[in-house]
């Protein structure tokens, strides 16, 4: 028998055309921004972090002490009152607090998250109508995405928004007001904020394609039929509420939509794209501030007369802590930095600060506390605490084994 023809080569794909690779380099605003709110955290913040941590309150002394400093102003642009920071900005500030009291940097990062929606997609009046109070820490806003049945799919929401007949259509026939119903969980600083970025289903039938079915609004937390449920216990961050919230029959109009009908999946997706950098940013500050106390620890104890820094089982675990910490901080820098300049690989990027900071946040903080002994243990130091909310960074904003599958995903599209 004749043998049968070799399989033909797949035609040789173009290669990609060449872009420049951004470089970071800090900028002297930069390094003096990030220097002033060291100090500010260090001076201010520092000495109420075990307190907020013990009572679970929320901080409204420290939310107040980052607006009379603009620090809640840099995400925001000039024109509406912002400071126009850029995202490698933003993180510098939310590293450099949380190094000392993850909740407050969360307050920041909080900010920023729930505001990307109306940043990317929101006209210029909602913009000039929500942005100047919330770069002046006026007003607070949360990000209302995760459902009980619908956390890493976000797909599966089932809160939804209906047209209200009652209304009356604007020129392309759309209802003035829609009616929401539903609920979200595990929702940071849902309680106290005065907005919410909430992303309800429009589709009219259930045949819709799953990723056209969202839509997002901005609830104000006066409208009628709002409701927190209940506020979450919560492992870590202990002082940020985590909380619950249900809708019920909120009249919502549609000058309170942000998009296009049916575009809040690719919305939510652009959006956390460009908010994870600064839950890295969290992670890196948090293993930042366990590898100074365990430096600092080592220097000081004394065991068979000698301090427990000059052991070499010590030295190298802080060698380790020293360098697993700059490697997350150095690719979050180098991710904030293509995000910014609009890389095709946003998403890659956004996925693999997340995921090499959270899991160094949790292994730093770890191995704090085995540095410190019994005394990383209790609360005499913040070693616990910072392992407690270290934990967090590996779940919110996508487990990271959602960061495997996007940073996997980016990797294969390639071939």
């Amino acid at each position: 028998m004749a043998s049968s023809p070799p399989p033909s080569s797949p035609p040789a794909r173009e290669p990609p055309e060449p872009r420049p690779h951004p470089t970071y380099r800090l900028t002297d605003d930069q390094l003096a921004l990030r220097d002033a709110v060291r100090v500010l955290a260090d001076d201010r913040i520092a000495p109420r972090a075990a307190e907020i941590d013990r009572t679970a309150e929320f901080p409204w002394d420290v939310k107040e002490l980052l607006a009379s400093h603009d620090i809640l102003s840099l995400p925001y642009p000039e024109q509406y009152g912002g400071l126009g920071g850029d995202l490698l900005t933003v993180c510098l500030a939310v590293e450099q607090i949380s190094r000392v009291c993850a909740t407050s940097g969360l307050i920041l990062a909080v900010q920023e998250l729930a505001s990307l929606p109306l940043l990317l997609a929101g006209t210029d009046e909602q913009k000039q109508r929500w942005f100047p109070d919330l770069a002046a820490g006026k007003t607070l806003i949360a990000f209302a995405l995760t459902e009980a049945e619908a956390g890493s799919d976000v797909a599966a929401a089932r809160t939804r928004a209906r047209r209200d007949g009652a209304g009356n259509g604007d020129a392309n026939g759309n209802a003035a007001d829609w009616i929401i119903n539903g609920s979200k969980r595990f929702i940071s600083q849902g309680s106290v904020a005065d907005l919410l970025t909430v992303f309800a289903v429009t589709a009219e039938d259930d045949d819709t394609p799953r990723h056209q079915r969202l839509t997002c609004f901005i609830i104000e937390k006066d409208m009628a039929g709002f409701g927190v449920e209940r506020i979450e216990h919560k492992m870590g961050i202990r002082g940020s509420p985590t909380a619950e919230l249900s809708f019920t029959n909120i009249r919502v109009p549609d000058a309170n939509r942000v998009g296009g009908i049916g575009d809040g999946f690719g919305l939510a997706m652009r959006t956390l794209d460009r908010s994870r950098p600064g839950i890295a940013a969290q992670a890196v500050g948090i293993a930042q501030g366990a590898l100074d106390v365990a430096a600092a620890y080592a220097s000081e104890r004394t065991q068979f007369g000698k301090p427990i820094a000059e052991f070499q089982m010590i030295q190298a675990m802080l060698a380790d802590m020293d360098a697993q910490t700059e490697a997350a901080r150095q690719l979050l820098y180098k991710a904030a930095s293509e995000i910014a300049a609009g890389s095709p690989d946003t998403g890659r990027w956004s996925a693999m600060c997340k995921l090499v900071a959270g899991d160094t946040a949790m292994r730093v903080t770890t191995d704090a506390v085995q540095v410190l002994g019994g005394y990383g243990y209790i609360d005499e130091f913040p070693v616990e605490r910072m392992m407690r909310d270290a934990k967090i960074t590996q779940l919110y904003e996508g487990t990271q084994q959602i960061q495997r599958l996007v940073i996997a995903r980016a990797l294969t599209a390639r071939r």
